[in-house]
């Protein structure tokens, strides 16, 4: 497991240079919650699903779904790092006939599984997915992410309630849960606690991690496999802006590109690793 661990810590410090030097060049797009949700879908690319980046398309391939979609360079920096497309395509994040579009596009980008754009729909399509795969009684697991801002959403409790209906286990969702939005404090704006209440009456298998740490989340998925009967929802208690010292916990940055000062400094941060290493104090502020 250390071995492990250490690979996905590294893959996760590249993760970040690339997403800090996507979104200087662009100019525009989301630094804060593409930092929050690195470790998460690192942990997904690089040791927990079953996928081939010369056939995304496998039948049998695991599936994951980005729900919060504007975290989009977070998924861009995972499929290129595993060789679902040129590393040289990141430099054009944003830009006209680009494959990386501001929001994951499923007809564009290799790996993509679903058009992402208006928040709250991505566990509805991962539950359509879940429940085909249950039909069909083919045998992979689909992942979503979704975001706390979203789920302040109707169609996220719409998703949760068909989940559990059909007894989809074979869908394990992460809430990565920053507690910032783009108006403020996910608690001001309007409060999703107690959360894991709400999640258990909606028939859903519940846990809570660190969601910087990767050996809670590979564990975490561990025993969502395990669990039957029931779909699983981990919720990762994470930092908004998470390995840049300017961009932690600052709203400020959920929707702002770094100039190009701003991401040398971060990419100097983060070569040093002086920010990463740091654990999430989630169980001291939430």
């Amino acid at each position: 497991m250390d071995e492990i661990v250490l690979k996905i810590a590294d893959i996760s410090r590249k993760m970040r240079r690339l997403i800090i030097e996507m979104l200087s060049l662009a100019g525009s797009g989301h630094p804060g919650g593409s930092l929050s949700s690195v470790e998460i879908i690192a942990s997904l690319y690089f040791h927990i699903m079953r996928h081939n980046p010369s056939h995304p398309l496998w039948r049998d391939r695991d599936r994951f779904i980005l729900s919060k979609g504007h975290s989009c360079p977070t998924l861009y920096a995972a499929l290129a790092l595993s060789g679902y497309f040129p590393m040289d395509e990141l430099k054009t994040l944003r830009k006209l006939e680009s494959i990386l579009q501001g929001h994951s596009d499923r007809l564009q980008t290799p790996g993509v599984e679903m058009s992402s754009g208006s928040l709250g729909q991505g566990l509805s399509c991962a539950c359509g997915m879940a429940l085909g795969g249950k039909l069909s009684q083919e045998d992979f697991f689909v992942f979503c992410l979704i975001g706390d801002g979203e789920t302040q959403e109707g169609q996220i409790w719409e998703a949760a309630m068909s989940a559990s209906h059909y007894k989809l286990d074979n869908l394990i969702c992460f809430l990565d849960y920053n507690k910032l939005q783009i108006d403020g404090r996910v608690s001001d704006v309007m409060n999703i606690e107690p959360i894991v209440d709400k999640w258990r009456a909606f028939g859903w298998e519940v846990m809570e991690i660190d969601g910087h740490n990767i050996k809670e989340i590979i564990e975490a998925v561990d025993r969502a496999k395990e669990i039957k009967g029931k779909p699983k929802m981990i919720i990762a208690h994470t930092i908004k802006g998470k390995g840049v010292s300017f961009m932690e916990g600052r709203v400020e940055w959920h929707g702002v590109a770094p100039t190009k000062e701003e991401a040398e400094r971060a990419l100097k941060e983060l070569e040093d690793g002086t920010r990463s290493n740091q654990g999430c104090i989630w169980k001291g502020i939430a």
